[in-house]
């Protein structure tokens, strides 16, 4: 399946709309959980960026998010924090189910034309019993493939309903989005709702902000333990159990010469920093704004183990960066960097496999004139997901469609009523 691409079917897609009705303001309530105002790297910026570009275009916003760290506004959308609770396996996840009577109210007094909500997690049930409640169109973004994370945190029996509540969610959507055709197929394959419901977020990344520009010598030494003359191996990203980050030990192991540094926090990195004990690792925890851009673009290669990203910005905001990346082949990483692209703006090594991975780095960390060129492909390749043109594609085309779906959906709930009407009130027949 071609996620980008409406799956020919039985029903009839949604047409295209002119431009006229595209550039028409709306007023769009965002949902979103944890708070994109106080979480990490590419989570943050896709949120950020995507409210930022639609004020920009027009539309009025509201995002309902978790109490920490919201400002009262950005970028003049409306922020209202809603009471949240740490997440049981992440303590530094703020969830909430945002259905107090105060939020309906400011909601309904905000009258949106579309509710669109991150998923899965709590928040997303109050946004769908809120856009219900108000018969308001509400699109679902899948950013959490929380049924492979489960049997890592908790109990391998859980995925089964877990799945179930995801499709419970999606089915009573009107439009899914994904961040990778890679996670379109798994819910497609999932049966978690109609094919030609699922559609593609493409990707963007803040090719401003996450540039080689922000190269930094006293960055390289912070994150080299002092030693900026050494090879130097940097991961961004949340310290998860899922996040397959104690492969990287074993691959430490076999490239005693370089330095790893980690950016980044969660629920795993204490047990991380013992495993890498004695080890040229650095642990510098979160990162944000020129610290984070220097952090990228000082190292010499970005590696990504995880084999269950829905997509991986944080492997966009390296490329953006000017660095090249190991990857691992699976998942949302296989969008970034597709096999034509492989050799020119990064390496894929098979997941697991050990050999792969290290002589795919050996070969970069020995190599600045690859290093250089491929950093550069890399960059030159990023510059093509411009966010505005992400947005405007949600915009004009995702909620146009979500819209289209919405409609058709109450005109077939009223059929019966309007069918039991004519037959109690038949038309007097025009002599």
């Amino acid at each position: 399946m071609t996620i980008d691409e409406v799956r020919e079917e039985e029903e009839e897609g949604p047409p295209l709309l002119d431009s006229e009705t595209n550039s028409r303001p709306r007023r769009i309530a965002l949902f979103v959980e944890p708070s994109p105002f106080a979480y990490v790297s590419g989570y943050k910026n896709r949120f950020q960026n995507f409210i930022k570009y639609l004020r920009e275009m027009g539309d009025e916003v509201m995002v309902v998010t978790t109490h920490e760290g919201v400002p009262q506004e950005f970028y003049g959308a409306k922020l209202i924090g809603s009471r949240s609770f740490p997440c049981p396996w992440y303590q530094k996840v703020p969830l909430s189910l945002a259905l107090s009577p105060r939020i309906i109210s400011e909601v309904a007094r905000f009258k949106p034309d579309i509710i669109h909500a991150s998923s899965p997690g709590i928040m997303v049930f109050g946004a769908l019993a809120i856009a219900k409640l108000l018969c308001v169109p509400i699109v679902m973004s899948y950013h959490t493939h929380v049924p492979v994370y489960i049997p890592r945190y908790t109990f391998s029996w859980l995925v089964k309903p877990m799945w179930l509540i995801i499709k419970f969610l999606h089915r009573a959507a009107d439009l899914t989005l994904v961040p990778s055709a890679a996670i379109g197929r798994d819910l497609e394959a999932a049966s978690v709702t109609a094919a030609n419901k699922i559609r593609l977020w493409n990707k963007g990344v803040d090719s401003e902000s996450f540039n080689p520009r922000f190269r930094s010598h006293e960055m390289r030494v912070r994150l080299s333990g002092g030693e900026p003359e050494k090879p130097l191996i940097v991961h961004v990203g949340r310290l998860g159990v899922e996040k397959s980050l104690d492969f990287l030990k074993r691959v430490m192991d076999r490239l005693p010469e370089a330095r790893i540094a980690f950016i980044g926090d969660g629920p795993y990195r204490e047990e991380l920093e013992k495993l890498f004990t004695g080890m040229p690792a650095v642990f510098t925890g979160m990162l944000g704004g020129e610290e984070l851009s220097q952090a990228y673009a000082s190292g010499d290669v970005f590696v990504m183990p995880s084999e269950s990203e829905t997509l991986g910005l944080v492997v966009l905001e390296a490329m953006s960066s000017g660095i090249p990346v190991v990857g691992v082949r699976a998942g949302g990483v296989l969008d970034i960097i597709p096999p034509d692209q492989e050799g020119k703006t990064g390496f894929m090594f098979n997941p697991g496999d050990l050999d792969d991975c290290v002589g795919k780095l050996r070969t970069l960390l020995q190599n600045q004139e690859l290093r250089e060129t491929m950093g550069k492909a890399a960059r030159e390749e990023m510059e093509k997901y411009d966010w505005r043109a992400a947005t405007r594609k949600i915009r004009n085309e995702q909620y146009n469609a979500a819209i289209w779906f919405w409609r058709k959906k109450r005109a077939q709930l009223l059929r019966p009523l309007q069918w039991l009407a004519k037959r109690l009130f038949p038309s007097p027949e025009v002599i």
